[in-house]
């Protein structure tokens, strides 16, 4: 082997700034940096900085590649690199490589999620030689709370809500130590210096947790817990109701206190082997137990043990988690059932976060609480997830998951910062900054006086986070949402431009965002079935079929549109949207004449017909609406479903599911399944959905005493079938023999149905076409601020290319119209 000259080969130092952008902060990424970085002998520093992570490295350029090489390799566990950038740094730089103090500067960095108890930090909880044995707040660089404690950037301890807590000498040197997990873990801490956890009586009534356990408060919790009481707990982002699930006297008892009447209760389990004794687990479904985000996964509730009907009443599934922190991990160590852990507060009300809240809003509900002297800043409830067609697939998006921006598609580069304010119900809102999307937290229902607060706090708070200006705030077209009006207050007098975004049309963009579908991609036929969303023609629209890209939309076809009898009310009385359905297809003495014996026709004749008749012929408190979501409650209450009312939104179209057999989906002839047509409606001549031949079959079959099942499935597979119809029909073919089409994006709350999505998209993609659907955000309303802010954004980008351009705007239309 030849030796090199030395006097030929010089090395060549060169000074480098290199700049990581991403989830970079407060994850473990400088010290993964300094480590490269001694071992490969630069010199330099690194810090975190308004902008994320900012290196400045001295060295050979083929070494300095070498460290950039192995940082985005190797990542530290909860960080996302979602750019780096190289150029000179003209300054001089240390021979010895170190981390530096944070900069301030404006926001263009990520803050965390709060990520689940990992599994370094659950050992040392649960070993009696560590420093941290049963230490209820262990956390390190890859576990614990960050979105929840957090107040300010960049994300540094004094600016969390674990400012009050000096560190003891011991946690002092892991946070300065590069080379310990802890190192800059902004919540560290021990039983020394940290928060405590601290088990209180509700009713004032002295006691010593001697008299439950003699290890600690939180161990005498769980003897509280298996003893039948009903214990409050304060988790990460919210105060918890939790109890013992298997005791069926204390589930009841907890819905009467906690006024909620048939709405599923969520669980924890020490472990998976604990949730498989009730229900089947699949691999994909563990990962998502088992994941930093740490979710309640919805799991079929089949396995070889039942837990009592009370936890979710009317359902297939339950919703399980795992302990996120090493409080639920202490709390469930001697627990071998599950517990209930439900969002601690009353029905419809937003989780309780504050101590002296507590002791008033939940004292009549919980007669203990486990509760610690750390604040929670930020209210965050728990994300929901949900595996289907072996994706997870978030129901609702929040802890583990908010706020991870989301980024753009290709097209959106230049998109302006904008403000999207969401919807009314499952809201939540959307900043655009950097060419990403940043989504909130799951806030909940804004006619909540509370939950409105709280919205317009977390709006506050965001804006300071990402230090964001919009050029313009959107909203959705509904002329009573509260999120929409704030929106007009806001724009008031021209100090902040207003768009207004039809609602249908956003849960479209949405989809194709998510799923990356470039800004000047062809259009493709978004299917959006919900309950509600404003019309542009000022109607309710709930069942839709529009042509749309980014910046427009066609209206091709729809569902019959039918009255909702009493309007709000209709949403929450199922029998309503039956007697409507039943009255726009045949009068009552067609439906005396043939159906008179059924028990469904007694219940609709003790109703006061006469007023409800009077309200459709005059369109008094009776909007007609498109919506399959109330095509949903009428099936519901046709054989027997939440006839009278329903407890919680979606509880009709949940338990409908829930009825379905299965078994027979696939095996039943598809010629039994109920028939929809499609005819064209009078006037516009648009293609609907026509469920008249489905009404006479359901009727057929309840004289027949067809078992509910059987019904629940031929009304899922009709639809299904239905859908892709109008689909085929939509489409059409060209001259050229093309369609006009070849993607559809399934949309809207609807299609959070498991039988309903699964039916449609293999019926879809039998027929060739592409198909796009929602995984990492809600299909539901929670999704929707994500399509306003894209669709403001493609319409601005293009209304000044054409201002440049002195061109006008075009709309994409269906070729050759409908």
């Amino acid at each position: 082997m030849s030796r090199l000259n030395p006097v030929t080969r010089q090395a060549v130092v060169e000074a480098i700034e290199i700049r990581f952008r991403g989830r970079v902060q407060g994850v473990g990424f400088r010290p993964t940096v300094w480590r490269h970085a001694q071992q490969l002998g630069l010199g330099g520093e690194v810090l975190n900085d308004g902008e994320g992570v900012l290196v400045r490295a001295r060295g050979e350029r083929s070494i300095i590649d070498m460290l950039v090489d192995r940082v985005v390799g190797d990542p530290p566990a909860l960080s996302r690199i979602d750019g780096v950038e190289m150029r000179p740094y003209p300054g001089v730089l240390r021979d010895d490589f170190v981390i530096a103090e944070s900069m301030q500067g404006a926001a263009h960095t990520e803050i965390s999620p709060d990520a689940a108890l990992c599994a370094d930090c659950a050992r040392e909880t649960t070993d009696p030689f560590a420093r941290r044995f049963r230490y209820p707040f262990t956390n390190c660089t890859n576990c614990g709370p960050r979105l929840s404690i957090v107040e300010g950037i960049p994300y540094d301890r004094a600016k969390t809500a674990m400012a009050p807590f000096a560190m003891c000498a011991d946690c002092a040197h892991e946070y300065r130590d590069p080379t310990d997990r802890r190192f800059h873990a902004e919540p560290v801490a021990c039983h020394v210096c940290g928060p405590r956890a601290k088990l209180v009586r509700l009713d004032g009534r002295s006691f010593t947790f001697e008299q439950f356990s003699m290890l600690d408060d939180v161990d005498a919790a769980c003897s509280l817990i298996q003893k039948g009481e009903i214990v409050a707990i304060k988790g990460l982002g919210g105060y918890q109701i939790a109890c013992d699930a298997t005791r069926a006297d204390t589930v009841r008892l907890l819905r009467k206190l906690k006024r909620r009447d048939g709405k599923p209760f969520a669980l924890m389990a020490r472990d998976g082997a604990i949730v498989s004794r009730f229900c089947s687990l699949d691999e994909h479904e563990l990962a998502e137990l088992t994941s930093p985000a740490a979710p309640i996964v919805l799991l079929r509730a089949d396995g070889p043990q039942r837990l009592p009907d009370e936890i979710a009443p009317g359902l297939r599934t339950l919703g399980f988690m795992l302990p996120t922190t090493p409080l639920h991990l202490l709390l469930l160590r001697r627990m071998d059932r599950p517990v209930v852990m439900t969002s601690g507060n009353l029905s419809n009300e937003p989780q309780v976060t504050a101590d002296a809240e507590m002791t008033e809003r939940l004292v009549g509900i919980a007669t203990f609480a486990l509760t610690h002297d750390r604040r929670i800043a930020n209210r965050v409830d728990d994300s929901v997830v949900r595996v289907v067609d072996g994706k997870p697939r978030l129901l609702r998006r929040a802890r583990g998951y908010a706020p991870a921006p989301i980024s753009l598609p290709k097209g959106f580069e230049a998109a302006p910062d904008l403000l999207a304010m969401g919807g009314e119900l499952k809201a939540a809102f959307c900043l655009l900054k950097d060419g990403a999307a940043v989504l909130s937290q799951h806030q909940g229902d804004l006619e909540d006086a509370s939950t409105f607060d709280d919205y317009r706090k977390n709006l506050s708070l965001y804006a300071s986070l990402f230090e964001h200006q919009p050029a313009a705030v959107i909203a959705d077209m509904h002329p009573e949402y509260l999120s929409s009006k704030l929106a007009r207050e806001r724009a008031a007098g021209g100090a902040l431009p207003l768009m207004e975004v039809q609602h249908h049309h956003a849960h479209v963009a949405g989809c194709l965002a998510e799923n990356g579908y470039p800004l000047d991609g062809p259009p493709v036929l978004g299917v959006v079935l919900d309950g509600l969303g404003w019309g542009e023609d000022g109607a309710l629209w709930g069942g839709e079929f529009m042509l749309a890209n980014y910046r427009s939309y066609q209206r091709g076809g729809t569902f019959k549109p039918v009255a909702m009898l009493g309007a709000a009310q209709a949403a929450r009385e199922p029998w309503r949207n039956l007697y409507a359905h039943l009255m726009a297809e045949m009068s009552w003495y067609e439906l005396t004449m043939n159906f008179s014996e059924l028990e469904l026709y007694s219940y609709l004749e003790a109703k006061p017909r006469a007023m409800l008749d009077a309200m459709a012929r005059n369109r008094i408190s009776a909007p007609l609406a498109s919506s399959c979501g109330r095509l949903f409650d009428a099936m519901a209450a046709a054989v027997g479903i939440c006839r009278d009312k329903q407890t919680y939104e979606g509880e009709a179209a949940a338990r409908l599911e829930a009825l379905v057999d299965e078994e027979l989906l696939a095996e039943e002839d598809e010629a039994l399944a109920y028939p929809l047509t499609i005819p064209n409606l009078a006037g516009s001549g648009m293609p609907y959905i026509e469920p008249l031949a489905m009404w006479h079959a359901v009727l057929g079959d309840l004289i027949l005493k067809t078992p509910a099942p059987i019904m629940a499935m031929r009304f899922h597979k009709g639809l299904a079938k239905a859908i892709v119809a109008m689909t085929c029909r939509l489409a059409g073919h060209s001259e050229d023999g093309e369609r006009s089409f070849s993607t559809v994006a399934l949309t809207g709350g609807c299609f959070q149905n498991r039988i309903l999505f699964d039916d449609v998209v293999r019926r879809l993609e039998r027929e060739q076409f592409s198909v796009l659907s929602h995984a990492r955000v809600p299909a539901n309303d929670g999704g929707l601020a994500l399509g306003q802010a894209v669709i403001g954004a493609a319409r601005l980008m293009e209304s000044n290319k054409n201002s440049r351009e002195g061109n006008q705007s075009c709309v994409s239309v269906f070729p050759g119209g409908s």
